[in-house]
């Protein structure tokens, strides 16, 4: 490493000042042409240049070690320019103080747009957050009074209220995600508790369409954060029931901690499975379906992100989809 710093500095130094070294050879050849013309003795040109071309290199070896200590200042400054972006070399010049002087300008126009972005967007996320929580009023008033009479017409009305409670917490888990704040807390967490709460949510919609769940009790403790986990694998149950017809979910988990879900669904195409978890991307089925957002699998791989989690699928198209979350982490001490 250090010594392509030095290959890279020493040609940078080279092409900077070939024109004065050009000029110098040009001047020297001068000097060297008019003595000879002037019958002056070689010994005393020879002598003169020598003497001169030892002190150009003094000179140049010097200058070439201050340029590559200010260089690799230069570098150590941009390496952690987030933290030290207010401390830049001394300028040497007037073109360097200059530089200097409309960089500081331009980091202070840069800090006060970035101030009021952050304002603004702390105000959207207030607003939206408040939303979410406001339309939870009335969409359980809307449930209970759905609940309380068991009619065909009452039960498909209490899916589609379902499927709009699902839409307004995908928007808060999406502003949460995308917020720089963090609001993990890892603790130890029994994973059967999650699987048991994400089947609770979902077990109207299996009874529905008659899918049978198969789920034993996996009895296995996992470092992770609670709420965001728990969304992953909400996420992909929704999936897994809105376009499995007929036949089984099941949920298991490996040997390696690798938790399952698969389904016996439609399956994905192999030219989408690639991108699925692209924000907006919804693929062939999504398009088929009409009503698919192309954000579930996104805020999944961002929560898994976030919680240092791997998620990845398998699928065959007619016999369903493997969703897989990787839940092995080196042991640590939780304080």
């Amino acid at each position: 490493m250090e010594s392509k710093k030095w290959k890279y500095i020493l040609c940078a130094y080279i092409r900077q000042h070939c024109y004065s070294v050009c000029m110098f050879m040009i001047y020297a050849s001068i000097f060297i042409i008019i003595f000879y013309l002037y019958d002056i003795e070689a010994e005393a040109v020879l002598y003169a240049s020598g003497l001169c071309l030892l002190l150009t290199m003094t000179v140049l070896f010097a200058h070439f070690f201050d340029y590559r200590k200010r260089q690799l200042e230069q570098l150590r400054i941009l390496k952690n320019i987030e933290i030290m972006n207010d401390v830049l070399p001394r300028p040497r010049t007037l073109a360097e103080a200059d530089a200097q002087e409309m960089i500081y300008r331009l980091k202070k126009k840069y800090d006060e747009k970035q101030t009021a972005w952050q304002q603004e967007r702390q105000e959207h996320m207030d607003y939206y957050t408040t939303w979410v929580h406001q339309i939870k009023t009335p969409i359980s008033i809307m449930r209970m009074t759905l609940q309380a009479e068991d009619t065909n017409e009452h039960r498909e009305l209490l899916v589609q209220l379902f499927r709009i409670e699902q839409y307004v917490e995908m928007v808060l888990s999406y502003l949460r995600l995308d917020s720089e704040s963090s609001d993990l807390v890892f603790q130890k967490y029994q994973l059967d508790d999650l699987i048991r709460e994400a089947i609770h949510k979902y077990a109207s919609q299996f009874v529905r369409k008659r899918i049978r769940l198969r789920y034993e009790p996996i009895n296995e403790m996992v470092l992770t954060d609670e709420k965001w986990l728990l969304f992953m694998i909400e996420q992909i149950l929704s999936n897994a029931v809105k376009y499995t017809q007929e036949g089984e979910v099941t949920i298991t988990i490996t040997k390696e901690k690798v938790l399952q879900i698969a389904d016996t669904g439609i399956g994905i195409a192999p030219e989408d499975l690639p991108r699925i978890f692209e924000k907006g991307f919804t693929g062939y089925n999504g398009r088929s379906d009409k009503k698919s957002t192309g954000l579930g699998l996104y805020l999944c791989r961002m929560a898994a992100d976030k919680l240092s989690h791997q998620i990845w699928a398998e699928s065959e198209v007619g016999k369903g989809t493997v969703f897989s979350i990787d839940l092995n982490r080196k042991e640590m001490d939780i304080l």
